[in-house]
């Protein structure tokens, strides 16, 4: 198939695509990797009247990283931060979900805001986004404004950006000491979006699991780090709560029983591998010390 009859505008500037967002509103889609937009305008799911390629803009090409946040734009597609040098030790959570994103061919055409616009609830980057508390940043022709990922994801492939905002940048926390990350996700095939995903960040506080792919957005929670065998006891029984409480739903690729399952099973490996992982940092830290 083929789209309907569109407009193209390739924009050199943020402020041209957001005055054509401004005259245009709900009748402009923002055009960067494409790999989720361009299929759904040949399958006419979309009929946008005009066409906004922002990916030639370079104040939305960059990466920037300060000592508390790294900044990625909208133009960066997915195989650039997954050759980032830095991503293996400012993002460790980032890295560990990327291989798992679609393919290489989709990595080398696809950005990170474009997922997290299109906000598909198996995807993995929005996920990572919920489970590190980033921040989505919006801009329109009346102003900026930041938005926390979990807020930022209402529903199935919905989000609150108003008709005439777009996504400039998403920000990720950096990695911080002490503290352990751990993703893993199954689907019918790698590549595939996950029938489930679980990512989790561990600290000396607990555990923090989100989960995509079973509600109609990424879902996280707060776990205690068991301790002792009866807390493990308890670990389980959150898991329970929290799948049951996902209301996860049958279709062509599971049933909701085999999706809670996955949440209590691969929830617990998740969060298990977290709290190694930070333990592991910390006893290299002794060991320099």
């Amino acid at each position: 198939m083929k789209p309907a009859p569109l407009a193209y505008l390739r924009a050199c500037s943020a402020e041209e695509a957001l005055e054509a967002l401004h005259q245009e509103g709900s009748d402009v889609r923002i055009l960067a990797g494409g790999q989720s937009l361009i299929p759904m305008l040949n399958m006419r799911l979309a009929r946008p009247a005009l066409l906004v390629d922002v990916m030639h803009i370079p104040a939305l090409q960059s990466i920037d990283a300060d000592a508390t946040r790294v900044t990625i734009g909208a133009a960066v597609r997915q195989c650039a931060i997954e050759a980032w040098p830095a991503l293996p030790r400012r993002l460790r959570l980032l890295a560990a979900a990327l291989p798992w994103v679609g393919h290489i061919q989709t990595r080398s055409r696809g950005t990170l805001c474009g997922s997290v616009a299109h906000a598909d609830p198996s995807a993995e980057i929005p996920l990572v986004l919920v489970a590190l508390g980033g921040l989505v940043h919006l801009r329109s022709h009346r102003g900026a404004r930041r938005l926390p990922a979990a807020a930022f994801c209402t529903g199935m492939m919905a989000t609150a950006c108003e008709p005439d905002e777009m996504i400039e940048a998403i920000s990720l926390p950096s990695d911080q000491p002490g503290t352990g990350y751990a993703f893993r996700e199954i689907g019918r095939r790698h590549g595939d979006f996950a029938i489930v995903a679980c990512a989790a960040v561990a600290t000396a506080n607990g555990a923090t699991l989100a989960v995509g792919g079973v509600a109609d957005r990424p879902m996280a929670r707060s776990f205690a780090l068991p301790a002792t065998p009866g807390d493990a006891a308890a670990l389980d029984d959150a898991l329970d709560a929290f799948a049951w409480d996902l209301d996860a739903r049958d279709d062509l690729h599971a049933t909701a029983r085999y999706r809670r399952e996955l949440v209590r099973r691969l929830g617990r490996i998740v969060i298990e591998e977290a709290a190694q992982g930070r333990a592991v940092i910390e006893e290299a830290a002794r060991c320099r010390a």
